[in-house]
């Protein structure tokens, strides 16, 4: 049987509100957590058995007006919104193609440019495409700085490196949750989450709340080894001509703590590399 994405996620959603969210009343015992699908059925104004069949995956054409009143119904956000509609086949516009896997050299002299702040380009399932020097100063504890999700997950560093490591969970799953609604068959999305499901019961929780969240302007804070705390902002900029690949650009702010400490890191980074580097023969 095919995969039915639209339908895990209605079910998922409506299971994590309550009656009194969307102001209904509560009658009777409830067998299980969240709204019954006759509520949804209610607040989406259609009949009960059309949302039933979308949940069991017996209808899998709603039209994008369906969708719009089941996004209203389930109080969605607009990444989960529009996460809905891409699931649902129906997104506006062309279908993205695979994203692709290598990083134009006009990008990556873009982001060595940026010496005093950590640039890298990212896919949809979260690898590290392509990144600066210091980047590769700010992700030196790891033993990999491969995948964002990875690292936060699977390598033990990771709740050291990030103070906020529970928010940070939650986020980086919640971004790879909506490569979902891109290509749910993607081979290396599959990968991905099979060997994160097998190895981390922290992720296939989170995994499986199917939330939903594109990348924000939050700060992010680092404990590095090397320097300390810093707190970063950050940029994420769609790649025009690479489909599904992503700029991240990290900020401190001008004379802060964190952006001393940014500089003290790219100047250690400097350091040792050149101390690994072979001296040079004389000519």
């Amino acid at each position: 049987m095919a995969d039915n994405h639209l339908g895990d996620f209605l079910r998922t959603r409506r299971a994590a509100l309550r009656p009194e969210d969307v102001g209904m009343p509560s009658h009777g015992v409830r067998r299980v957590a969240g709204l019954r699908r006759e509520e949804v059925a209610v607040l989406a104004g259609m009949n009960v058995d059309y949302y039933t069949r979308l949940e069991q995956g017996r209808e899998r054409h709603p039209s994008p007006q369906v969708l719009d009143a089941l996004g209203r119904a389930l109080r969605l956000d607009p990444d989960a919104r529009a996460h809905l509609h891409r699931v649902a086949g129906v997104a506006p516009g062309i279908r993205p193609a695979a994203t692709a896997a290598t990083v134009s050299p006009a990008l990556r002299q873009l982001m060595d440019g940026y010496p005093n702040t950590p640039a890298f380009v990212i896919n949809r399932t979260m690898d590290i495409l392509a990144a600066n020097a210091l980047t590769d100063a700010l992700y030196a504890p790891f033993a990999a700085a491969d995948n964002l999700v990875r690292m936060a997950f699977l390598d033990p560093v990771a709740r050291g490196f990030y103070p906020d490591w529970d928010w940070t969970a939650q986020a980086t799953v919640a971004n790879l949750r909506e490569a979902t609604g891109f290509d749910a068959d993607d081979p290396r999305l599959r990968e991905l989450v099979a060997t994160l499901t097998e190895h981390s019961a922290e992720f296939t929780r989170l995994w499986n709340t199917h939330s939903v969240r594109g990348k924000t302007r939050e700060p992010k804070r680092f404990l590095h080894p090397d320097v300390g705390p810093l707190t970063l902002t950050y940029q994420a900029f769609d790649v025009r001509d690479a489909p599904g690949q992503q700029l991240i650009i990290y900020h401190a702010e001008p004379g802060s703590p964190s952006a001393e400490a940014l500089g003290l890191l790219g100047s250690v980074h400097a350091t040792r590399r050149r101390a690994d580097s072979p001296p040079q023969r004389d000519r």
